[in-house]
């Protein structure tokens, strides 16, 4: 005689078990979730001022964490103690400031204020440049073969570059902004930066303290990823960047090159982001070698491929590695989304946030994966994990 199953069995296999009917109401909570936060965003405008108050810094101090906690750990390794190691990092780091002060701040303020100032003429060489090649007579010749108009061409380069140089001194103006943002920022990094060094370590734990008992070891594997994704990504293109910033003010002198200390550090920020951050780098480079001498511009092109072929071959591929194990297409997609979504801010975290994003998805697949039905191998694989963890009087 058949048994039929129970109305709320019958329930449980095919909804509850149903990977359309999950996927469908996970969807449907998103979107509601989101709906409502926009009809009720007023409410979160204090909260939005607070986190953009307190962003810059939290991100500031976060860096230098990763980048100065294995110093620590290793002093506090080879015996002293961990509060006198804070203090000899930060007795360090005034004297590399007061450095950077005295000896390199006077040149760059320099470099940065000649460039303001020379920019309308610079508008004018490239002007007066693009008109003599257009006027070149092997260029008029190969432009009346293809039925071409020099005129209208040499106008609308002269436009466009004219357009470009002035959008160059706004984006001078805005960077010299950003490093005054940041600057008040540094003023309170400090005091956030010795909590994280003194407490740091303490952080995770205390984080899961907050979670049920039976999701706290999947929690702390996910935090202790997510903190190696971050440190091995910020130390990694942190020493990378400043490679590539050492190199290019070095071949920038060789070939005795305009505002070479500037155009280095330029392309030492903007290589933070990958692929596209040299792209960015290079621009301002070649408009001022453009305006030297084509001499000048093909000696650039020289340097920036030694330089390119050094951080490829050598450098990215000691320090980095395959730290993120994130295809290149998929980088540059995310940064590109991050960009159109947050502007620069977007740039320059939108790898290590997608990271950070890619461990929470995967342990979250494999938390629903091995508690679930949704997926024909779940009982195999927790039959096979608790065997492997049975007592040994059960063998």
């Amino acid at each position: 005689m058949e048994h039929k199953n129970p109305k709320g069995t019958v329930f449980k296999e095919k909804i509850l078990n149903s990977k359309f009917v999950v996927y469908t109401i996970i969807v449907c909570i998103v979107s509601i979730t989101i709906f409502a936060l926009s009809k009720i965003g007023f409410v979160l405008i204090p909260f939005a001022i607070f986190v953009k108050t307190i962003f810059l810094p939290i991100i500031l101090a976060g860096i230098c964490f990763y980048l100065f906690n294995p110093l620590i750990d290793f002093l506090e390794k080879i015996g002293v103690k961990r509060m006198i190691s804070i203090l000899i990092l930060y007795i360090v780091i005034i004297g590399v400031i007061a450095v950077i002060i005295s000896s390199v701040i006077p040149p760059l303020t320099a470099q940065i204020q000649s460039l303001i100032d020379n920019i309308p003429q610079f508008s004018h060489d490239i002007q007066e440049t693009v008109r003599k090649v257009s006027h070149n007579k092997y260029v008029e010749k190969g432009m009346q073969s293809i039925n071409t108009d020099i005129e209208k061409i040499s106008k609308n380069v002269s436009g466009y570059l004219s357009k470009f140089v002035a959008g160059f001194s706004q984006g001078v103006l805005s960077f010299v902004g950003t490093v005054t943002e940041i600057v008040l920022s540094i003023a309170v990094l400090p005091f956030i930066l010795f909590y994280l060094l003194k407490d740091g370590k303490k952080l995770p734990a205390y984080i899961v303290k907050f979670l049920p008992n039976q999701t706290r070891p999947e929690a702390k594997q996910i935090l202790s990823d997510m903190n190696h994704a971050l440190s091995s990504y910020i130390r990694g293109q942190v020493f990378v960047a400043l490679c590539i910033g050492i190199l290019l003010f070095i071949g920038y002198l060789i070939i005795g090159l305009d505002y070479a200390l500037l155009l280095a550090i330029i392309a030492m920020v903007t290589n933070v982001v990958p692929y596209l951050g040299p792209i960015i780098a290079i621009s301002p480079a070649i408009i001022i070698a453009f305006i030297s001498s084509p001499f000048m511009l093909l000696k650039l092109a020289i340097v920036w491929v030694i330089v390119q072929l050094l951080e490829g071959k050598l450098i990215s591929p000691q320090i980095m590695g395959k730290t993120l194990h994130i295809h290149p297409i998929t980088v540059i997609f995310v940064i590109l989304t991050a960009g159109n979504l947050f502007g620069i801010i977007g740039i320059i975290l939108a790898v290590p946030g997608y990271a950070i994003l890619k461990v929470i998805v995967t342990h979250l697949y494999q938390f629903i994966r091995l508690r679930s039905n949704m997926y024909s191998d779940a009982k195999i694989v927790t039959n096979e994990a608790r065997v492997t963890i049975r007592p040994k009087h059960e063998e």
